[in-house]
């Protein structure tokens, strides 16, 4: 399933509706079934604003009008997922593309064998995967490579699938980091400390100690993130947080394009 940033929570009101949210939390990592909550809108609309991804099943004018009061905008809204209590159906209702709904919607749907319904101007979305790479100052590519190929198979990608290699700007003349970025043809970017704390709330593994030393809490995370974000003009997400050797820090970010 999609690396959701939060854990997500199933709403059913039915018997029915509880029998197939049974069905999606058994793949859903994480996930809490509320089974008809109480009171309902308060509830329900705390948890939204908290930031967590949410599954409907039920009607979706229940859900709009109970949402409707706390919502702020496609780029900050949490993704909502209406689903029928058959299964049939499966909607991405909420911050389809920059939320990252419509993918999620689509792997619910291939999960439980529903009918995706997309209503988004836009609905082919492809993935862009980007590389964030952090190391010690004359770091060699020897200790990077390794790093960076033991990412990929902990993310199972190849590097076929990958954007661009990424870091903070201080590290624009890191041969190590040039090096590998050239052994693969992949563009090698940088970027500001103020253009990395864009994603500071993004980061799952925040150092002080990083912090203290270059001015952002992750090097390898932020500039994995920053690059998927840049490169698609959506929210991006970590698919697998800082990984590190005895010299070098790596991580992947991944965001969707809709072009």
């Amino acid at each position: 399933m999609s690396n959701l940033l939060k854990s997500p929570y199933i709403i059913a009101l039915t018997d029915a509706g509880l029998a197939l949210a049974q069905r999606l939390q058994a793949f859903m990592d994480g996930s809490e079934i509320w089974f008809k909550p109480k009171p309902f809108a308060n509830t329900v609309q705390q948890v939204f604003v908290a930031g967590h991804p949410l599954i409907f099943i039920c009607a979706t004018g229940i859900v709009v009008r109970t949402l409707a009061p706390v919502l702020v905008n496609k780029f900050d809204d949490p993704p909502v997922l209406v689903l029928d209590e058959q299964g049939s159906f499966v909607i991405p209702l909420l911050s389809g593309h920059e939320g990252g709904a419509n993918q999620w919607a689509k792997e619910v749907s291939e999960k439980i064998s529903a009918q995706l319904v997309l209503t988004t101007a836009k609905n082919y979305l492809q993935p862009i995967y980007s590389i964030g790479i952090g190391c010690e100052r004359h770091c060699p590519v020897e200790m990077i490579e390794p790093l960076l190929q033991d990412c990929l198979r902990m993310a199972k990608l190849t590097i076929d699938d990958i954007s661009a290699i990424n870091s903070i700007d201080i590290k624009a003349d890191e041969v190590g980091i040039i090096e590998c970025a050239k052994i693969h043809d992949k563009p090698f970017h940088t970027y500001s400390v103020d253009e990395l704390t864009t994603v500071e709330s993004l980061l799952q593994a925040p150092s002080d100690y990083v912090f203290n030393t270059v001015g952002v809490y992750g090097v390898a995370e932020s500039a994995a993130l920053y690059s998927a974000k840049k490169s698609t003009n959506s929210v991006p997400e970590l698919i697998l947080s800082k990984q590190k050797n005895t010299k070098a820090t790596c991580a992947i970010a991944r965001a969707y394009s809709s072009d």
